[in-house]
């Protein structure tokens, strides 16, 4: 049977136990998915997201019937080709996040989709940690740590994934599921396949009797070493179950399937400190390293921690202006108490005495001083490869040599680099273990540059194993990179043990074939990842207007995919990273004018997944070193997509010029929705909405759908005349009647103490009031002003503010023009509302604040939680409520950095503050929420059973889609922060 028949084969089969929207064949998706951080490429026929074990198992005996390679991914944040396949890719994230903590906080069992850093925050309460802590622990999984025995900073080999595991649940080739934590499960393994523990104690025997073999093997691993299999448990355990174990670290996915792991942890040090040393030379601050990592304590403990040095290069990508030509050494100790890291901290200052430092050596023992340097540091990879000269591809390796041997091997490393012409690589990493990554950017465009890599990789090859006797990969696994030279650094004897290792646990070769054990010397040079520029269409202005979004940041994307954590749709739909994997594609397709069918194929199959399903809310870019923004792209593409005089484009116009009777539309359509609501009940009227959003994509109803709302006032109300002449109806004015008499009265008495601010609602909030089902009786705006005259504030509208918006509703469908005119209108209003930028201005809606900063830059603009806790503060006291809220901190004020503001003023109001784990962006994106519920649902997945446990009643935000949103898919109402502070206050 040849290969396309079996694959028909496979899928048919598999189709009885995988549901069908988890398989994925389309061209779209199998690029999407082949693609990882590495500078390879591979496209798989198949893409599966897996489920559980038994899917797993049933899997892997299909594939092994019909003979088809496997391969296994998490995050896919491998740099050197791991997880990459022209198969069958079998994806463990999402779906795999399950995980328990023992008693005594000591140990803790995780499935492989969990990304590190949240193992990190699930143990923090504890004083415990988790030990691996390579670079990228805010993005990669649990399953890509320890298969590929990835480590960082501080756990060097005494605190890696091999110190650290204590058993594991793995599936092997042929679909057996073994627990080597479970007695039943290895007594079962041991009567079903007892030659295979045979095999196992006769190999730990071989190695053992060979004394030669075993003392290379000890030497090889006294340092950082993940070259080929891991060969040290045959002499560290006697245990079969135990060898088997730890074989899996480093294995990447070579072996069996890792389900489950259980680890140890460790324990986190509750004072530490940081300190940049900086020196002229590398060799002066390689031999500081040497000196630094002999310092002990009495307790035998080492004093320091971590020591990272970063060369020039890597210095200049994240623009530190200390000096020309430095080179830092970051380093970190860490202690039980404040005296003993006084103590720590003087040891290093006297030994670091005899060198040559470029600046006086200071060390912080604040976190957000030393959070930075860290921060800085976990970066680099990303902000070197986004300095790389467009059309090249950045590649990174990791070598380790013995500490003793440091201060020489820095400097030949980084000559031999220069010798072959990469004058702007850059050497860092782990100096304190003697590990180094070493990055160049690279042009695989010509056999000549491919050759100049490949001799470079050859003398590498040469220095790190020929002249010290080093490890060629130090961390992040073997990789196709460094397949070819796993034999020449480990010897004939060595290699054979790895060999037959890799046939007991699969004979037929089907997992993970051509990583670790791969025949072709040169598949190092082979099947290298594109990395177009988005291409002329992608960069150039579009010719309907000149308001583009600037998407010529994206080209500096490695693919890394640090951007996932804060994407919405990861695991959904398409993630940020795919956004533009697939966008580079079809624009090389589109300059090349190759296969215009494939094109056709992609542009099309991208439109739900990478168009209408991408929330365009940035957050992405938080995490992302280079701050590249897939929002950005994601509305270029929509305003691509409605070129000037385009039948949606002249309705966007429309609207924007008659704006004021769009909103005045939209009121009585709510009222009608809030009256059927009444007559037909929630059930019906969900189910009649539903089937008119499904068959006719009309916009989907919610139970929380606000009333309409109306101010009932005329002009502007800091024009005293007019605001004592405005009258509210009966529905929705009578507070702010209320509050028009008592603050005209007060103007007159005490003109002189009144503050002013100018108060723009937004839209929305001018056109909505509250849900039928909300606790609360004032609209927002009511509510703000009541707040506001509690405060002494005289409040001041702009005129003609029903026309005046922000302008993101135009930028999120792809109409940038009408936005910057809808901005601009707006603030000319609100220069002249605030007399020049003489008082300040506040919206009420995040969102539209976000975007008024960044359009509007010569006023001092507020959201409300920022203009609460920075004006009003000290004119209200604070009665703090004993009872639990939820506070969602949206997008917009994460990317303002007004988080900590939000929970600070929250907890003004409440003794108990919780912010849900594992929730970012909610999805809603404005009317997403209506149009595309779906998102907003994945988005919020894990909240529920969240606000549930803690008996939330109310939740408070700062934005009234994002809020809806919320309702809806929890149950739970939530409001504006103000309503909290204004329950919470009462004027001094």
């Amino acid at each position: 049977m040849d290969k396309e028949n079996k694959y028909q084969a496979f899928l048919q089969e598999i189709s009885q136990f995988v549901p069908q929207e988890r398989i994925y064949t389309d061209e779209l998706r199998r690029l999407a998915w082949g693609t990882d951080a590495g500078f390879y490429r591979l496209i798989p026929q198949i893409v599966i997201r897996s489920n559980n074990e038994q899917e797993i198992s049933d899997l892997l005996r299909s594939a092994t019937r019909h003979q088809l390679p496997v391969t296994f991914r998490a995050a896919g944040t491998s740099l050197s080709g791991q997880a990459i396949s022209d198969s069958i890719l079998i994806i463990a994230g999402k779906n795999w996040e399950k995980y328990s903590i023992s008693p005594d906080h000591n140990r803790i069992t995780l499935q492989p989709g969990i990304i590190g850093q949240r193992v990190n925050e699930l143990l923090q309460p504890f004083g415990r940690k988790f030990a691996p802590d390579p670079a990228s622990v805010k993005s990669a999984m649990i399953g890509g740590i320890v298969m590929n025995n990835a480590s960082g900073m501080n756990c060097g080999t005494h605190a890696n994934s091999d110190k650290m595991l204590l058993s594991a649940r793995i599936i092997l080739a042929d679909g057996t599921l073994l627990d080597t934590g479970n007695d039943a499960s290895k007594q079962a393994f041991s009567m079903k396949h007892a030659e295979f523990i045979t095999q196992i104690q006769s190999l730990r025997d071989q190695i053992r009797t060979d004394k030669e073999l075993s003392a290379r093997i000890r030497y090889k691993y006294s340092i950082k070493n993940v070259t080929g299999l891991n060969l040290l448990p045959f002499i560290t355990f006697d245990d079969p179950f135990d060898i088997i174990t730890h074989l899996m670290v480093g294995s990447e996915g070579t072996l069996a399937f890792l389900s489950e792991v259980t680890m140890s942890t460790e324990y986190d040090y509750p004072h530490k400190a940081s300190a940049m040393l900086y020196f002229k030379d590398i060799k002066e601050a390689c031999r500081a390293v040497v000196a630094l990592k002999k310092l002990t304590n009495e307790k035998k403990e080492w004093i320091v921690k971590g020591a990272e040095l970063l060369d020039w290069k890597s210095l200049a990508s994240v623009n530190d202006r200390t000096g020309e030509g430095l080179t830092a050494v970051l380093t970190e100790t860490k202690a039980h108490s404040k005296e003993e890291l006084a103590a720590n901290i003087a040891v290093i200052e006297e030994t670091l005495k005899p060198f040559n430092t470029y600046i006086p050596v200071h060390f912080t023992d604040k976190p957000e001083e030393y959070s930075k340097y860290w921060a800085i540091r976990s970066g680099i990879f990303p902000s070197v490869g986004g300095t790389r000269k467009p059309g090249t591809t950045s590649l990174i390796e990791d070598v380790a040599f013995h500490i003793e041997d440091l201060p020489e091997a820095t400097a030949d490393l980084q000559q031999l680099i220069a010798r072959h012409g990469y004058d702007d690589a850059c050497i860092y990493g782990h100096a304190l273990e003697g590990n180094y990554h070493f990055i160049i950017n690279q042009s695989f465009s010509t056999d000549a540059e491919v050759k100049r890599y490949e001799e470079l990789m050859n003398d590498v090859k040469t220095l790190v194993i020929d002249k010290y006797d080093g490890s060629l990969k130090a961390e992040h696994g073997t990789g196709r990179n460094m397949a070819p030279f796993v034999k020449y650094e480990w010897g004939e004897k060595a290699y054979r043990m790895m060999q037959a290792v890799k046939t007991l646990f699969d004979p037929l070769n089907i997992l993970n074939p051509g990583v670790i054990f791969n025949d072709d010397p040169q598949c190092h040079i082979k099947n290298f990842k594109p990395l177009p520029l988005l291409g002329s269409s992608h960069r150039q202005p579009a010719e309907n207007n000149k308001s583009t979004p600037d998407i010529g940041p994206i080209d500096k994307c490695i693919e890394c995919g640090f951007c996932e954590v804060n994407c919405l749709t990861c695991g959904f739909t398409l993630s940020s990273r795919q956004r533009i994997v697939l966008q580079r594609e079809i624009s090389r397709l589109k300059e090349s004018g190759e296969n215009p069918q494939r094109l056709a194929t992609l542009q099309k199959q991208y439109r739900y997944p990478g168009n209408q399903t991408c929330a365009g809310d940035g957050l992405c870019s938080t995490s992302c070193p280079m701050g590249i923004n897939t929002g950005d792209l994601t509305h270029y593409i929509r305003q691509q997509e409605l070129p000037e005089g385009s039948f949606a484009y002249s309705i966007g116009n429309f609207a924007a010029n008659h704006f004021a009777g769009i909103k005045s539309s939209l009121r009585p359509m709510l009222t009608l929705a809030n009256a059927t609501h009444t007559v037909l009940g929630t059930s019906a009227m969900l189910t009649l909405t539903t089937g008119m959003h499904n068959l006719l994509g009309i916009p989907q109803w919610t139970p929380f759908m606000p009333k309409s709302y109306k101010r009932r006032e005329k002009g502007d109300l800091s024009r005293e005349k007019e605001r004592e002449e405005s009258q509210s109806d009966s529905n929705t004015g009578s507070q702010l009647s209320t509050f028009n008499s008592q603050l005209s009265t007060k103007k007159k008495a005490f003109s002189s103490q009144l503050n002013k601010v100018v108060y723009f609602p937004s839209c929305i909030n001018q056109t909505m009031g509250l849900p039928k089902k909300s606790r609360e009786k004032q609209p927002l705006v009511d509510k703000m002003l009541s707040l506001l005259q509690k405060a002494g504030y005289e409040v001041i509208f702009p005129k003609d503010m029903e026309k005046l918006c922000c302008g993101t509703i135009w930028e999120s469908k792809g109409m940038p023009d009408i936005a910057d005119h809808k901005s601009a209108e707006l603030e000319k209003a609100l220069w002249e509302a605030s007399e020049k930028g003489k008082y300040p201005v506040l919206c009420d809606q995040s969102p539209c604040l976000h975007r008024m900063r960044e359009k509007i830059r010569k006023m001092k603009l507020y959201e409300p939680a920022e203009f609460i806790y920075t004006f009003l503060r000290d004119k209200l006291e604070f009665c703090p409520v004993d009872r639990p809220v939820a506070i969602h901190i949206t997008c917009s004020m994460r990317r303002m950095g007004l988080a900590d503001t939000l929970l600070s003023l929250a907890r003004l109001c409440s003794t108990r503050v919780i912010v849900p784990e594992e929730v970012g962006c909610c999805g809603f994106a404005g009317d997403k929420g209506f149009t595309h519920p779906e998102v907003n649902s994945y988005a919020l997945r894990k909240l529920r059973p969240q606000l549930e446990k803690a008996g939330i009643q109310t939740g408070y935000s700062n934005s009234r889609t994002c809020e809806i949103g919320l309702a809806t898919h929890t149950g739970v109402t939530y409001v504006s922060i103000a309503y909290l502070v204004d329950e919470c206050t009462k004027a001094r």
